[in-house]
């Protein structure tokens, strides 16, 4: 299938490493992601397509490629249509892992669920900024919001 990402870095522009969890979450999202996604660039050559994400002050940078290395697509979005479900997302995540560690599985569950509607929520809107730009399914909307959030924590 050629409507895809074979491969996904982050440019992290030496900011400084995440939480341990956060650095977790991140691995298991590329992988994910690598191992099935629905990536497609209008007017844009043929994929599958290498993707470098990264920041560029307060804007996502997608720099795209294809595997024979020519320029696919390069665009900026700006971060502050996520702001605030980025935000929501750190601070539930936040506290998450604190009651992991110490709270009753009651209340883990319940913020289990809480972070997953953040985090599909935020996901759609992904979906949403990236409209025209490219074409993403579900699935890769929402292991793409947890690379964003990972880049964004780490400021």
């Amino acid at each position: 299938m050629t409507e895809r990402l074979y491969d996904v870095t982050l440019d992290t522009g030496g900011a400084r490493a995440p939480a341990p969890e956060l650095e977790q979450e991140q691995r298991v999202a590329v992988f994910d992601l690598l191992e099935e996604n629905h990536f497609t660039l209008p007017d844009a050559p043929q994929g599958p397509y290498a993707l470098m994400l990264g920041r560029a002050g307060r804007k996502l940078d997608f720099r795209l490629s294809t595997k024979a290395g020519q320029d696919a697509a390069q665009f900026t979005l700006s971060l502050g249509p996520l702001n605030q479900v980025v935000k929501d997302y750190s601070h539930i995540c936040e506290s998450y892992y604190e009651a992991v560690r110490s709270k009753p599985p009651a209340e883990i569950e319940a913020l289990d669920e809480a972070r997953r509607a953040i985090h599909l929520e935020g996901a759609g809107m992904l979906r949403e900024v990236l409209a025209g730009k490219a074409e993403i399914d579900g699935d890769t909307a929402r292991r793409l919001f947890t690379l964003v959030c990972a880049l964004t924590a780490q400021d």
